[in-house]
């Protein structure tokens, strides 16, 4: 399983590219930003990877709802050619309140949204070019961006329909707030068992989770429970930390020293994962210290899990 970092940091841009950077210097495989409310993380990644030579760079993930497939694609080609073909697209449909209540858009039917945003995108970013009739999107349209190579497509999957879609369509998925039992029941087998009948490749399955090394295990589920509350009000991943048998975020945050820390993550990988992305998070008073710890211990099992 490779091993990587959850981008979680400063919202100035200097300060993200240093990260990247910073990443790389000290091995980890790759490094993922999300797009929420900061920067536009395609420009920063491609301005990072004029400054890198090896580290993997992701989105996990872009919304697809505020920016039509064509853009998408024209971005996403960018950034692979700035950073010499070690991009990775990473998409998702966001969640209800968001897609409505901020942007003003609508959520009806998304698996439709999705599976023609991908007749749209996947041509583009692989051909350079798509003609697509369907009820969404209507598009007749080139792109023109030389790169080493196309970007892999990836799309945050937790449903059985969308798990089907990334297996059968794309590189593989992309979560957050999954933990073992449900990547190995649910995530793991739906994915494979679409990418084998399309005749595609073994799907990656990037997962994202926070994490904290700490002795005081209750002290550190206390802090993961206060700072990941909002996303066990959220539909899609209420349904999935169900699915473990746990109570809430916290539960699927892994927490604990660096032995268990270490077995937890392995376990992960034993369940499908290909790869690994830390959401460090602090815990206690000394809130450099207790990253620093976990990153640490992180990247101690680059290339060992």
């Amino acid at each position: 399983m490779k091993v990587g970092i959850f981008y979680g940091g400063t919202s100035e841009v200097a300060g993200q590219i240093e990260t990247v950077v910073q990443a790389e210097k000290d091995g980890f495989d790759s490094i993922w930003f999300g797009q929420i409310f900061g920067p536009d993380v395609m420009t920063v990644l491609a301005m990072a990877g004029q400054k890198t030579n090896r580290i993997e760079v992701g989105t996990s993930v872009v919304p697809t709802y505020p920016r039509h497939p064509h853009v998408m694609a024209q971005q996403a080609l960018t950034t692979q050619a700035a950073t010499n073909g070690r991009f990775s697209l990473g998409i998702g449909l966001s969640h209800q309140p968001v897609v409505e209540g901020m942007w003003g858009l609508s959520y009806d039917r998304p698996g439709v949204h999705m599976k023609e945003y991908l007749d749209v995108l996947l041509p583009l970013v692989n051909e350079g070019q798509v003609s697509h009739n369907g009820e969404l999107f209507k598009v007749n349209a080139q792109v023109s961006v030389p790169t080493p190579k196309p970007p892999e497509v990836l799309i945050a999957a937790l449903a059985p329909m969308m798990l089907r879609m990334a297996g059968a369509r794309t590189a593989g998925t992309v979560t957050w707030m999954v933990g073992p039992k449900t990547l190995e029941s649910h995530i793991v087998p739906r994915l494979t068992k679409a990418a084998s009948e399309a005749g595609r490749p073994a799907p990656r399955v990037v997962v994202g989770l926070p994490v904290a090394v700490v002795d005081d295990v209750a002290e550190g589920r206390e802090k993961a429970a206060r700072s990941f509350q909002l996303y066990g009000t959220l539909p899609n991943y209420q349904r999935v930390i169900e699915k473990e048998g746990v109570a809430g975020p916290a539960d699927v945050a892994i927490v604990g020293d660096e032995a268990s820390v270490e077995q937890q993550l392995r376990d992960l990988a034993s369940a499908g994962a290909t790869d690994f992305l830390t959401a460090a998070f602090p815990v206690g008073d000394d809130v450099k210290g207790s990253l620093a710890r976990t990153r640490a211990l992180v990247q101690s099992l680059v290339g060992k899990i």
